[in-house]
């Protein structure tokens, strides 16, 4: 891929030069879900500029995310979530199939490890064939046990349609195409202020401490910031009912050698998270986790001292892990909202009033499996939503 960064420096204008037009679109945030709207959105035949704070592509939440493809199992129904992640799933299978993005349908197993818990699996497979996915299957402990000989549960419901993805491969795959229909990736460009100006919204670009500042106006913008989607919003004046971040660290830890599972292994979900369980990569490298650490500031360190609670979890349902040999492996940063339900929450003109903005706050699991649909979404607000062309005196 011929891939030429740019900085505010050689693409923005600046203060002093007389602007005769403006940026048609703006996405503001260079992960899976700002990578995903720019392709939508310049394939729909906009002009889109995409910005991004660091100096590379896909450096926060999405950097650190298990790379799981949900079938849409846990979400109530009727949910944003539940929604986009079905849709999105066989979006993201076959836009890796045609593309070429590394990818497996291994399959999961959500399991219960008392026979109180079997009852939950029925009441979630309701819940889900009802949202649209028609594939899972209850099994019973000697149904579990020829599919997974070490695993130890009392029943469990399998679920087919889960897989793993390269993540990494998918955004630069998204970045090509976004490229290839006319998007303008622009990195290092932190927005420190967002001005609503006659239908149209200014953009202040670059470090706090700095006094190199770069100007952009633009008719439409999509807040995709992830971990800083709600600060950002909150700088535009007169927005309504902002919603507060909170922030959800999961950990993780990874253990030496193979694991004897073919299966991601999942157990019930827990508040705030879908417990500790098994993930695979591509590699077949087993990861653990995440847990749920709710922090005031995003932070990726992991706590080696967390690893006993981690293996009392593990072993509910794998007795056999060896002592001592869980490993602290990375941690991510989910993007909860103080005071909103955990579904996301995609706000356009028809929630706020203000024409041609898109807010996606609280993108956290399944975003990167919704992130197609997520983008397919957010392309129809605006179009629905489009103001008339607008120069700038």
């Amino acid at each position: 891929m011929d891939f030429r960064p740019l900085t505010c420096e050689n693409v923005l204008w600046n203060e002093r030069i007389d602007m005769q037009e403006i940026v048609d679109t703006v996405v503001i945030g260079a992960g899976v879900i700002g990578l995903a709207v720019a392709r939508e959105l310049a394939q729909r035949g906009r002009e889109v500029w995409l910005l991004e704070q660091a100096g590379a592509i896909g450096q926060g939440i999405s950097a650190r995310s298990s790379e799981v493809v949900h079938a849409g199992i846990y979400y109530p129904i009727g949910s944003w979530k539940a929604r986009l992640c079905v849709e999105g799933r066989e979006l993201l299978y076959g836009y890796c199939a045609a593309r070429s993005v590394p990818f497996r349908r291994l399959g999961k197993l959500v399991i219960a490890t008392e026979d109180a818990q079997l009852p939950l699996l029925e009441s979630m497979v309701m819940r889900a064939r009802a949202s649209g996915v028609d594939d899972l299957v209850l099994l019973d402990a000697d149904g579990v046990a020829r599919l997974e000989p070490s695993l130890r549960c009392r029943g469990a419901l399998s679920s087919p349609s889960t897989g793993i993805i390269d993540s990494h491969a998918l955004m630069w795959s998204l970045l090509a195409d976004a490229e290839a229909a006319g998007a303008v990736l622009v990195l290092h460009s932190p927005v420190r202020r967002i001005d609503c100006d006659g239908g149209v919204l200014r953009l202040e670009i670059g470090e706090e401490d700095s006094d190199n500042v770069s100007l952009l106006a633009t008719r439409q913008l999509v807040n995709a910031a992830g971990l800083d989607a709600a600060g950002l919003a909150a700088m535009i004046e007169g927005l309504p009912d902002v919603p507060r971040a909170r922030y959800a660290k999961g950990n993780y830890f990874s253990i030496a050698g193979r694991v004897p599972f073919e299966r991601l292994i999942y157990p019930l979900p827990e508040p705030g998270g879908l417990g500790v369980h098994l993930t695979l990569d591509l590699g077949g490298q087993a990861r653990f986790g995440p847990d749920v650490e709710w922090v005031e500031q995003p932070d990726y360190q992991v706590d080696p001292g967390r690893a006993g609670a981690f293996a009392e979890a593990i072993r509910r349902w794998w007795p056999a892990l060896p002592e001592t040999a869980l490993m602290p492996a990375y941690a991510g940063v989910r993007p909860k909202l103080d005071g909103r339900s955990g579904d996301f929450c995609i706000e356009g003109p028809e929630v706020h009033g203000l024409d041609g903005l898109v807010n996606l706050f609280g993108i956290e699991s399944p975003g990167l499996t919704a992130c197609l649909a997520i983008a397919r979404e957010v392309g129809d607000r605006l179009d629905g939503h489009r103001p008339v062309a607008l120069d700038i005196d």
